[in-house]
């Protein structure tokens, strides 16, 4: 594992800094570069897959991000996912021309196809579609529109947390989900995490509503959604939390610290994702690993059967998840 020592090193920062950064420290006044330069640092140094020579080529990819860039760095999910898409076509020999939601006047002429990272609405998709029909979706399943896709088993991840929860002898469990709409705000979207918790639990008989609470994915509001936990609930608080994501799961950390309440004594934390900083911050984050370097590589992957091999038929690639135990839970 690379140390906040090598991260320095690598982002041309101190490590007083990197430490702050990567647990969120909001008395830190630094730039979103500062803090991009820290991520994308840990990210990269966290990327072990040997690189393959390929002769290169005359040819240039799109990867088209959902977020903007200050969204991306409130989650590093698809941070991770774009850092593996990228170096996987650096690898193949491929130009990468980055495009993200807040860049104005963009254009997609020139390129051989396009890696389409996060959700779209219907319009997005037919715009991109227009642009270019060599598409590989990643995060998002547009299979049934005979478009490529890399998507994560989020059912099987959530399973695997209630279940060890519940292995541990935990009842009262709270989820803190997260919300998120399409770019464009043409609807809000169905988190398939929340239906796998909600519908799981019901089965188990050990639904409780008022342990369930929703927002944006952030560490901001992760720490706000605990906050209003601790207070609402008070001695009926959870013995054990799922978050969604670990940005949230980070916020929960702190605001459960800050109220005096132990972690993982008093309450378990368990996120989802796994992203590079998960293991800096304190205590370090139980989490869900989702492998979203190699959602990125396939992407790319899936791209290059199209282009290179002729392939017509549409793929769709579910990945599996990994229940990552650290000193967050019990």
């Amino acid at each position: 594992m690379a140390t906040i020592k090598d991260i320095a090193k690598q982002a041309g920062v101190s490590i007083a800094t990197v430490s702050r950064v990567l647990n969120y420290d909001e008395t830190l006044s630094v730039g979103d570069d500062t803090k991009k330069r820290i991520f994308e640092a840990a990210e990269q140094l966290s990327y072990t897959k040997h690189k393959r020579k390929q002769q290169k080529k005359n040819a240039k990819i799109a990867i088209v991000h959902w977020y903007s860039e200050k969204e991306e760095l409130d989650d590093l999910y698809y941070l991770s996912i774009r850092v593996g898409a990228e170096r996987k076509a650096e690898e193949e020999g491929y130009q990468v021309l980055r495009l993200f939601q807040d860049i104005p006047d963009q254009s997609l002429t020139n390129v051989e196809g396009i890696i389409a990272i996060g959700k779209f609405s219907q319009a997005q998709i037919a715009a991109l579609t227009d642009w270019n029909a060599n598409i590989c979706f990643v995060d998002s399943d547009q299979s049934v529109l005979k478009y490529d896709s890399v998507v994560v088993d989020f059912q099987q991840a959530t399973v695997s947390v209630l279940d060890y929860f519940i292995a541990k002898g935990h009842r009262n469990i709270g989820f803190i989900a997260g919300e998120e709409q399409f770019s464009d705000e043409s609807a809000n979207i169905i988190d398939t995490r929340w239906l796998a918790f909600r519908d799981y639990m019901k089965r188990k008989g050990l639904y409780e509503k008022k342990f369930c609470f929703s927002g944006k994915f952030s560490v901001k509001t992760g720490y706000e959604l605990m906050t209003k936990a601790i207070n609402e609930l008070g001695e009926d608080l959870p013995t054990a939390f799922f978050a969604a994501n670990d940005s949230l799961a980070i916020g929960c950390l702190r605001a459960l610290q800050e109220r005096g309440i132990a972690v993982p004594e008093r309450v378990n934390v368990i996120g989802l994702n796994d992203v590079s900083v998960s293991k800096y911050v304190f205590p370090p984050l139980s989490t869900v690993k989702v492998y979203t370097e190699l959602m990125g590589e396939t992407g790319v992957e899936l791209l290059q059967e199209r282009l290179l091999a002729g392939r017509s038929i549409t793929k769709k690639v579910t990945l599996s998840t990994d229940l990552v135990i650290r000193d967050s839970s019990l």
